[in-house]
């Protein structure tokens, strides 16, 4: 099993190449080069033409690199992938996600092309934009389709205009559709991550949805700004006390273990297999991060 670091997934448009060569200087784990709502439609294939242009050079190789593509139904979904099925990139980013049979369509095309381009079949990986109430609904049976998928994302400013919904200040119409795709992707396995933070000068604002997203089981976030980089690390990424603790536990289990008792207790509190897992997923985590980090 390959391990992807997706804490911070940074949009950049694909027609602008300032910011696409400025993003190449930033730190985050990915970058979504965007051919969809930051490109109007006049400008798509100059968004095609300026991602061709970039990507040999070299400048995105400690990236995870992933294209937002344009919809099913727009008309341009098809001339993304044939432009843009290229070295370099990891997959695509799929918007408008409605259910499975969206995913068995976009599959189907990422195999012909791989097979017209001399790719292996599955190279290109996938992360569906969970972003209307179909897709919320279907967000399992979304995530279990293909073998290509390695994240599910939240997209909450597509959710609430499809729910004829309000982006309310304290996010509570957020709350429900961001556990129910971070419960579909943990069932599925893949990576759940968080929907952007539209106001990105509020960095104040942006770590309390990031403290809110840890906690209800986010592995990442889709970001707008380098800004927000440091952050979105600092809050996926397990702290040195947290990793010290998990060692703790599993110290203390085997310990139990090999004195033949059944009960381990740290801090006055009973180690549950629950706890263990847990435990060892941080550790696994922690180590990952380090490794990707070295890149």
């Amino acid at each position: 099993m390959r391990w992807y670091i997706l804490r911070s997934m940074m949009f950049v448009p694909g027609n602008n190449e300032k910011l696409l060569r400025s993003a190449s200087r930033t730190n985050a784990d990915a970058l979504i080069l965007d051919l969809e709502d930051s490109v109007i439609d006049d400008s798509k294939q100059e968004a095609r033409d300026t991602i061709k242009k970039i990507l040999p050079e070299g400048i995105f190789k400690k990236f995870h690199v992933f294209i937002r593509l344009n919809d099913r139904d727009s008309g341009f979904l098809e001339k993304d992938i044939s432009n843009l099925m290229l070295e370099g990139v990891t997959g695509f980013v799929f918007p408008k996600s409605y259910g499975k049979d969206d995913i068995i369509f976009f599959e189907n095309i990422l195999e012909k092309y791989e097979t017209e381009k001399g790719f292996i079949k599955g190279k290109f990986k996938i992360i569906p934009l969970i972003e209307t109430a179909s897709a919320v609904l279907h967000a399992e049976e979304i995530c279990r389709t293909s073998e290509r998928i390695i994240a599910a994302a939240y997209g909450s400013e597509d959710f609430c205009a499809d729910i004829q919904g309000i982006h309310d200040k304290e996010e509570k119409s957020l709350l429900v559709p961001r556990a129910l795709t971070v419960m579909a992707a943990r069932v599925a396995g893949v990576i759940p991550i968080d929907t952007l933070h539209v106001n990105v000068h509020d960095l104040e604002d942006l770590e309390d949805n990031l403290k809110l997203a840890r906690t209800l089981g986010f592995e990442g976030m889709l970001l707008l700004h380098p800004k927000e980089i440091e952050l979105a690390h600092k809050y996926f990424t397990p702290t040195q006390k947290e990793v010290e603790a998990a060692r703790e536990i599993l110290r203390l289990t085997e310990e139990a273990r090999e004195n033949n008792t059944r009960v381990a207790i740290i801090n006055g509190t009973f180690i549950g297999p629950p706890m263990v897992r847990s435990a060892k997923k941080i550790i696994e985590r922690d180590k990952h991060i380090k490794e990707w980090e070295k890149r």
